[in-house]
């Protein structure tokens, strides 16, 4: 089977010097997008996003978006005339490669689409975030009769807007990855003390790198998708973790990016016959995204890593003790 893509840059959603702009992906594209096959895609549908997000909700967001070019939260959250219309279609590509995934035509996927998704609250926009791409395919495949969803994001932030569209159903997992004391202030380690071994946080010391998120993945991550046993996992695939991403102090190499993306693609082979979609979701230096997302591709389609020579200058944190709380929480 072949491995597939979606790609939508959203050239319209845009705000003067805003970090969430267009440009993000001007270098990937610029170099093309290789050893995967496009799919079209068309626009979510109100009864696709209202799954995840309530209808009041997206009324407000065009009453936003007809007024034009304004920032609607602190983070700091814009919309443009377009913006409302880019929403629908960037989750609408999510659900095209989600759809094509789970229905066994293609092997797995990546939705390269702007604007973002995992801060969007199925009552807010947020966090440059207008509607949440992952949450809506998630819900999705189990309304299409996927037993089980797991959300693995490692983007550098919290997924708030994840956590919270899957808060109470046994159905959806999550684990994240980010970096602790920064934007948007969730995602603690006892965060959900009702969901134990199905809402994860680990929470990352600055400069956590290569050999931090090797850690994480075998003795916390894998253990516990292993527990979960989803029949898809979601990954909310942020590359502001990058250690010279000028918005975090994380340390993820290219090379880190692969290892982690392969660790995932092969985990996703031994417990649910190999059923993975990536879908961007941050980044704001257009080479660190252009190189992780080439990362994530060359895992996807089993090629070696990109040769990128862009190691971590920093020194990484000693996280055993934040390993060993974290398998303490969810009994692993």
């Amino acid at each position: 089977m072949q491995s597939i893509y979606t790609y939508f840059p959203a050239s319209d959603h845009q705000y003067h010097d805003h970090p969430e702009r267009p440009q993000r992906l001007d270098e990937l594209v610029l170099n093309g997008i290789p050893n995967l096959v496009s799919i079209p895609f068309s626009s979510a549908s109100k009864e696709e996003v209202t799954r995840v997000h309530k209808a009041e909700m997206l009324n407000q967001l065009q009453v936003y978006c007809r007024s034009g070019s304004t920032i609607i939260d602190t983070a700091p959250t814009y919309v443009t005339n377009s913006s409302y219309k880019a929403a629908l279609l960037a989750a609408g590509a999510s659900l095209a490669v989600t759809r094509a995934v789970t229905s066994g035509v293609a092997r797995n996927g990546f939705a390269i689409v702007r604007p973002p998704g995992h801060h969007a609250e199925p009552d807010r926009a947020m966090g440059f975030c207008l509607l949440n791409n992952a949450a809506i395919a998630c819900m999705d495949a189990l309304a299409g009769g996927v037993e089980r969803v797991m959300v693995v994001d490692f983007d550098a932030h919290h997924g708030n807007g994840t956590q919270k569209a899957l808060w109470n159903n046994a159905r959806f997992g999550y684990f994240s990855t980010h970096q602790e004391y920064i934007y948007p202030g969730s995602g603690l380690l006892d965060d959900a003390p009702h969901a134990k071994r199905r809402i994860a946080n680990f929470p990352l010391p600055a400069y956590s790198g290569d050999m931090c998120f090797g850690q994480v993945f075998d003795q916390a991550l894998a253990p516990l998708v292993r527990v979960f046993q989803p029949g898809l996992i979601v990954v909310s695939a942020g590359f502001d973790a990058h250690w010279s991403d000028p918005l975090t102090s994380m340390g993820l190499s290219t090379a880190g990016y692969y290892a982690f993306s392969k660790k995932l693609v092969d985990l996703a082979q031994e417990v649910c016959f190999g059923k993975i979609v990536f879908v961007l979701e941050g980044g704001y230096d257009s080479r660190n995204v252009a190189n992780g997302v080439r990362a994530v591709i060359a895992a996807m389609t089993g090629m070696e890593s990109p040769a990128v020579a862009d190691l971590s200058q920093f020194r990484e944190p000693d996280i055993t003790r934040r390993i060993e709380e974290f398998r303490r929480w969810h009994v692993l």
